[in-house]
């Protein structure tokens, strides 16, 4: 009985933190696999950990094995994300088109300064015009897809290119589009 007794009081002393201070825990967690434990754990934890995403400037998919569903459900609830980065990872990330497509809806996109996707083969000209972007090693982005992203980004502020098939000529005619634009070769 007394060890039942502890357990509960335990559970009360949790119970009494502010969903403002469990927030401020969690956005701490670098570890998505701990941030969705953390959410099954009660309402009070998963709305603590969805304010922490809130709460977020920057997010990093580094070293995690993502795919459409997963990053596009985290960034959606981002909303004060200013940079983001979705590298290829030794587990094979799945991010597509149909990921930066849903990706784009997020209240964040129009924040975003600085979006990175080092590597990833499943992006073509289709998911980057929905983008501000680092395109490093991105082979099947094309000057057209380059020309529209500059085109409806008008925040954007840099962009790296170095590794993609683009030919030279075309960043005077992004340089014009946006005349304050580094372009990184």
């Amino acid at each position: 009985m007394i060890v039942r007794e502890d357990i509960m009081e335990v559970e009360a002393e949790i119970d009494r933190l502010p969903i403002d201070l469990l927030a401020h825990i969690f956005v701490m967690f670098t570890s998505f696999t701990d941030l969705a434990q953390a959410s099954g754990v009660c309402k009070k934890w998963k709305q603590g950990v969805m304010e922490s995403l809130a709460r977020r400037h920057n997010l990093s998919f580094a070293g995690w094995k993502m795919d459409d569903d997963s990053t596009a459900r985290l960034v959606y609830h981002a909303y004060n994300l200013t940079k983001l980065d979705i590298p290829m990872s030794r587990w094979g990330c799945q991010i597509t088109d149909a990921g930066l497509l849903r990706i784009s809806f997020a209240k964040c996109v129009s924040n975003l300064t600085s979006i990175s996707l080092w590597g990833l083969t499943g992006i073509t000209d289709e998911g980057v015009v929905q983008l501000t972007i680092v395109l490093w090693s991105c082979h099947h982005v094309t000057e057209r897809g380059l020309l529209a992203l500059v085109d409806k980004c008008l925040k954007l502020k840099s962009m790296n290119v170095w590794g993609t098939r683009v030919p030279e000529h075309c960043f005077n005619n992004l340089l014009i589009l946006s005349p304050a634009l580094q372009i990184k070769l």
